[in-house]
């Protein structure tokens, strides 16, 4: 869904600030997310963008700056945050994380009902069926029993997006979900990312890898240094970038991906 087609926003953050210490990670971020929309964070290692996916997950609260999501949530986090709110921005999203971050004395299915059952109080019959049919939609349907020690690192993230997909979130989180993995199994794992993105989940994703940014965003924002440098559509954004610091940026990452 493109950010212009007059919907209301399922998320709005705007003038984000967040410190940490003397580190000024974070310097008045501006974001908008339309329900379907795939919205892809890019830029160098220490810019600001796990930070950004924190604050909206609420495991990260700002100095400054607002985040008004849909169902009438607004939080000013210049006014403080309640235990509430952080937990209502919570339940309206799901993060998978670089490192899968399992539970390694579970079963792959203990792992995925975890949150739904215990957590949402849904009841376990219906959490079971649905995370074996989520299982079986990225391939791991016959893991089901497996610990995670006896998976793959592509099969271990795979249950990780399983897991947050269970939740059955608003908003799906990705903060470089490939960057653990072994050149070989990035692949299968980008794979169930881009069928998501296909069937209209609302995602933002952290990444480096910007093949995977070209095809699945609908809008890329560029960050570096805890600001939003230049955003826009895949096309501008790696076809005729305006800003300088953008055209560096890919000029250094792009020409390795292209064999220039």
């Amino acid at each position: 869904m493109s950010p212009t087609d007059g919907s209301t926003p399922l998320l709005t953050a705007t003038g984000l600030h967040k410190s940490f210490g003397d580190n000024h990670v974070l310097r008045g971020i501006d974001l908008t997310l339309h329900r379907g929309e795939v919205v892809v964070l890019i830029g160098p290692s220490g810019s600001g963008k796990t930070t950004v996916l924190r604050s909206l997950n609420g495991l990260e609260t700002p100095d400054a700056g607002a985040i008004i999501a849909s169902g009438g949530l607004r939080i000013d986090f210049s006014a403080g945050v309640t235990q509430k709110q952080r937990l209502a921005l919570r339940d309206r999203s799901a993060m998978v994380f670089q490192h899968h971050n399992l539970f390694p004395h579970l079963t792959v299915l203990e792992n995925v009902i975890e949150g739904p059952w215990r957590v949402q109080g849904r009841p376990k019959a219906e959490v079971i069926a649905e995370a074996r049919g989520l299982l079986e939609r990225v391939g791991l349907g016959e893991r089901a029993d497996a610990r995670p020690h006896e998976l793959s690192g592509g099969q271990q993230q795979r249950v990780g997006i399983v897991r947050a997909l269970a939740l059955r979130p608003d908003l799906l989180l990705f903060d470089e979900p490939t960057s653990s993995l072994d050149a070989e199994l990035v692949g299968e794992v980008l794979l169930v990312i881009k069928e998501l993105a296909d069937e209209g989940w609302t995602m933002v994703v952290v990444t480096h890898e910007l093949s995977f940014a070209r095809e699945a965003a609908d809008h890329v924002l560029f960050m570096d240094a805890g600001v939003v440098v230049e955003q826009g559509a895949p096309a501008e954004i790696f076809g005729a970038p305006r800003e300088e610091r953008t055209r560096r940026f890919l000029t250094r990452i792009l020409r390795p991906l292209d064999g220039g």
